[in-house]
């Protein structure tokens, strides 16, 4: 149980790391716009396409520590020094970016800002800061993947439960650190006179890493003999042929869009929320958000508590439909914090709300895809849905920075708050409110 807590916190942190908060602000503060920031989320593209190479990692076994801890070490090592590596690339060139794709677009009239997003992605795609943090990006999957097997061969059955709530708490840790303590360092850096603080703050994260390495040592390799995929069929294909057969092909491609739209909303709002408190908004300073963000951890844990108490009583179904609700109204907050302003009291309620209830909609989306899974290809099927997910979260919401600039902030917030219709709707098709489900 040690070593999974360890493996968790290693799991979490590279992942905060190239997309969310910490690099939003880092980008914000070095003068980057809104748009470039918002794209910038591409780089988290290998969470939506690991499933392609991890039959790789299950059929070769590196010389050291076995198939599940020899790779977890060599994704591990490559992380420590991608992450250090990101933090000494120049910003600067992606200071210019949005300007030269202004530029280049300037003529354009109904599809201008697809052409700035497009032109953006071009230079994103040869900035080497990018390219670091698309590195980064591949080998947090990597590791990802090897851990979820890992979990899945180590622990008896009746360890499952236990096991996967200390995995779970080590990633919220790894959060708490990326998403809080960076803001605090980034800050006392700062008020020191220290030049480039997020760059030493990257340094930092880079070295914890080798937390990771220590809980790969210390870990016991999985003695369960598991046959690992010998085809692609067998790994890739076999498990869509099963997710059809057991559903049909209508409600199947229902699922697959309702996976991909039910956090649609929620993943728009926080691929721009640190911008918008701080630079490219409300003007807040880093030292403002450590404490709310530190806060929002908890408030996600205590969701994520709540919303698996609350299952229990209604049901994963209605779980569904009650969670989405209230994660739309926590969005709304948002909605009244771009009308009024500069608040810090509001400010510390948006974000601990939408926290919380992203935390009870997490729970039960969770749920939700385990149940769609044949217990005999739950991993790789998992890993396939996940996939899905994380290509709603990363990549759909790319263009988030040009409809929020051209929008305005509050119709921005508020279609995010909209957004939960269309997984509503879909609802009635494989999880009816009058269907009670408690598995």
């Amino acid at each position: 149980m040690a070593a999974l807590i360890l493996l968790g916190f290693s799991s979490g942190l590279p992942f905060y790391l190239t997309g969310k908060d910490p690099l939003q602000a880092w980008l914000s503060q070095e003068g980057v716009d809104l748009k470039v920031i918002a794209a910038f989320s591409v780089a988290a593209i290998p969470y939506s396409l690991k499933f392609l190479w991890s039959p790789l990692l299950d059929r070769f076994v590196p010389p050291l520590l076995g198939r599940r801890r020899g790779w977890l070490i060599v994704s591990q090592i490559v992380l420590l020094l991608a992450i250090g590596w990101m933090a000494f690339q120049d910003t600067s060139q992606l200071q210019q970016t949005a300007v030269n794709s202004a530029d280049i677009c300037r003529n354009e009239t109904f599809f201008k800002g697809f052409c700035e997003f497009r032109h953006t992605l071009q230079a994103l795609s040869v900035s080497p800061f990018f390219i670091a943090a698309l590195v980064v990006a591949f080998f947090s999957a990597s590791q990802d993947i090897v851990a979820d097997a890992y979990r899945t061969e180590v622990l008896q059955e009746y360890e499952r439960g236990a096991g996967a709530s200390v995995f779970l708490l080590g990633y919220r840790l790894a959060i708490l650190v990326a998403g809080a303590l960076t803001f605090y360092l980034a800050g006392r850096f700062q008020s020191w006179g220290i030049e480039q603080p997020w760059r030493w703050v990257y340094v930092i994260m880079a070295l914890l890493m080798a937390i990771g390495l220590m809980s790969s040592l210390i870990a016991p390799e999985p003695t369960a003999q598991i046959r690992p995929p010998e085809t692609l069929a067998e790994s890739v294909v076999m498990p869509f042929q099963d997710f059809i057969g057991r559903n049909g092909a209508g409600r199947a491609l229902a699922i697959l869009v309702f996976i991909v739209v039910y956090r649609l909303g929620d993943s728009l709002l926080r691929n721009v929320a640190t911008p918008f408190l701080l630079d490219k908004g409300l003007k807040f300073s880093p030292d403002d958000l450590a404490t709310p963000r530190a806060l929002s951890i908890a408030a996600v844990i205590v969701g994520t508590l709540a919303g698996g108490a609350i299952m229990t009583r209604i049901g994963i179904n209605r779980s569904l439909w009650f969670f989405a609700v209230l994660q739309a109204s926590g969005n709304l907050l948002y909605v009244a914090l771009a009308e009024v302003g500069k608040n810090f009291p509001l400010m510390i309620l948006a974000i601990n709300l939408e926290n919380f209830c992203a935390g009870l909609e997490s729970a039960a989306f969770v749920a939700f895809l385990m149940g769609l899974c044949n217990p005999g290809l739950s991993a790789t099927q998992y890993a396939l849905l996940s996939s899905l997910a994380a290509f709603s979260r990363d990549i759909l919401v790319a263009p988030a920075g040009q409809w929020a600039q051209s929008m305005g902030w509050t119709a921005f917030f508020l279609l995010t708050a909209i957004l939960a219709l269309p997984g509503l709707l879909l609802l009635p098709l494989f999880a009816p409110w009058k269907e009670r489900r408690a598995d």
